[in-house]
């Protein structure tokens, strides 16, 4: 779906707020079909961006590797 989502898990050096935050704004600029939302919908864009993120970066503190 987006092939231009980075991998974050395993990155040396581990994937910080910015590189989450990045790729929560392509996930969902691809799943919204908006490059720039319009202004009655920056606040769901925005908040559905905090979301991912935050989802993405307490998967990452949780995923576990051999």
């Amino acid at each position: 779906m987006c092939r231009s989502i980075k991998t974050l898990r395993g990155a040396e050096p581990p994937a910080g707020a910015d590189e989450t935050h990045a790729a929560a704004l392509q996930f969902v600029r691809k799943i919204s079909g908006y490059r720039v939302p319009s202004v009655a919908n920056r606040p769901a864009f925005d908040a559905a961006v905090a979301e991912v993120s935050a989802a993405t970066t307490r998967l990452l503190e949780t995923l576990q590797t051999r």
